[in-house]
């Protein structure tokens, strides 16, 4: 089981560390949430994750186990919504339990902290297993979806039309 708290600025470099190897390169291959057939390059840095911890109304929550960061999500407030993103858990530690337990616990943060109605993210479209993770835990799809941003400083597609898709469960 997981021990949750929020991120410091001291922890900028792990957490960007934990990201860009949950998502891309060769190291990510060992998990099943990778990306590295669609992007190269990086999900992150420490500067970005830095500016996102100072950020109002924002926070990155960590997932420590035997005091070991293995977990990360980003949890944005924006309308009434948390908006969440960068979910990572270590590529050798997925399919444990580990991403289900960061989102519900980000979602009953956020929920008891900002009194949202609803959490969201954004999804690439070609991540169909991934889809079906999050639909699983009770997010729809909205209809709504935009094109993948550039960044090109950090990343770069492999694929032509990536696109992200908007997914969202509302509270009752």
């Amino acid at each position: 089981m997981l021990h949750f708290h929020k991120a410091e600025l001291k922890d900028s470099a792990v957490i960007a560390g934990l990201i860009n190897s949950a998502y891309r390169g060769e190291s990510s291959r060992a998990g099943w949430t990778t990306e590295a057939d669609l992007l190269d390059g990086l999900r992150t840095n420490t500067k970005e994750i830095a500016s996102i911890i100072e950020e109002v109304h924002t926070f990155i929550l960590l997932g420590v186990l035997n005091d070991e960061v293995v977990a990360t999500i980003c949890c944005k407030y924006h309308e009434g919504a948390a908006h969440f993103g960068m979910i990572a858990v270590k590529p050798k530690l997925q399919n444990k339990g580990y991403g289900k337990e960061m989102i519900i616990a980000a979602e009953a943060m956020t929920k008891r902290e900002w009194g949202v109605k609803s959490f969201q993210m954004n999804v690439i479209t070609l991540r169909i297993s991934l889809i079906a993770f999050y639909e699983r835990l009770g997010y729809a799809h909205t209809g709504l979806v935009k094109d993948f941003p550039h960044q090109s400083d950090l990343w770069q597609p492999k694929v032509n039309g990536l696109a992200l898709a908007l997914l969202e469960k509302s509270l009752k």
